[in-house]
């Protein structure tokens, strides 16, 4: 007998599925007026922080915080000026790089959700 997957990182294939979803979200992000001017130019250690601190969020091994310390997302923002709408730009990326993707809908509306209420959380300034 089988147990059935009990997180969402089980659930959604494991890292692999947020390292995918992280490829297809900064593919936009590599292009948009907004968002870009807010990463270093060398996109490679944002995705595997994001890709890593997502897996790690949803149920995945703990390698994020082995590797990086607590996450800390409102310190590790603060020297970015995020306002409504970079927020909001970042929502509708990761959106799309979600509807991209291979997932229940039950579980993208969780992801959804989720990315909704911390990019608000992120806002630090008007």
């Amino acid at each position: 007998m089988t147990m059935p997957d009990d997180t969402l990182y089980d659930r959604v294939g494991g890292r692999d599925f947020f390292v995918t979803l992280i490829e297809r979200f900064y593919g936009s992000v590599a292009d948009d007026p907004v968002l870009r001017p807010l990463y270093p130019e060398d996109l490679g250690p944002p995705k595997a922080h994001l890709a890593g601190f997502l897996a790690q969020y949803w149920g995945g091994p703990p390698q994020y915080t082995a590797e990086r310390g607590s996450p800390r997302l409102r310190m590790r923002h603060a020297p970015f000026a995020i306002g409504q709408m970079e927020r909001d730009v970042w929502v509708r990326h990761m959106r799309a790089a979600l509807g991209s993707v291979d997932v229940s809908p039950e579980d993208a509306a969780a992801l959804s959700e989720y990315f909704e209420d911390t990019a608000t959380f992120l806002i630090n300034r008007p």
